[in-house]
């Protein structure tokens, strides 16, 4: 994950600008990160027994089938854990359970840092890398 550089404005919320990099894409992940760059969240499904999975590959891994699709998602889900750090510019990694069932690592931003709860709902929030790709980081509903 990416550390974000952090401010605060009058409220106290922290307002972080991630600092990204862009993700190594394969064939295997390139659909999925061309979507990013569009706004659009996909995780796979699998088409033998159903379920949905994150992080994107081919074989299904509750079933071992390259029977899968990409599904695209709401981009809303809830926070699973998460932990701050508040070492140099505070953030935040979380764990976030999808609308659609796939639980991913991400970061938290846009929010204020001591206000977080487990189970609390989020949205996605695309952070733009600048090279033809964007990060899923989400902000609290």
């Amino acid at each position: 994950m990416s550390q974000p550089e952090a401010t605060k404005d009058k409220s106290n919320k922290i307002k972080q600008k991630p600092k990204v990099r862009a993700p190594r894409v394969n064939s295997e992940t390139q659909a999925f990160w061309d979507a990013t760059a569009q706004g659009k969240l996909l995780v796979k499904r699998c088409n033998a027994c159903g379920e949905n999975h994150f992080y994107p590959r081919t074989f299904c891994p509750f079933c071992f089938s390259d029977d899968t699709e990409y599904l695209e998602c709401s981009g809303l889900g809830v926070i699973y854990s998460y932990s701050v750090t508040r070492r140099g510019e505070p953030y935040a990694i979380a764990y976030v359970t999808l609308d659609e069932g796939p639980t991913m690592m991400t970061n938290l931003i846009d929010c204020d840092l001591d206000a977080l709860t487990i189970g609390q709902p989020v949205k996605v929030n695309f952070v733009d890398t600048g090279e033809g790709t964007a990060l899923p980081f989400f902000t609290p509903v």
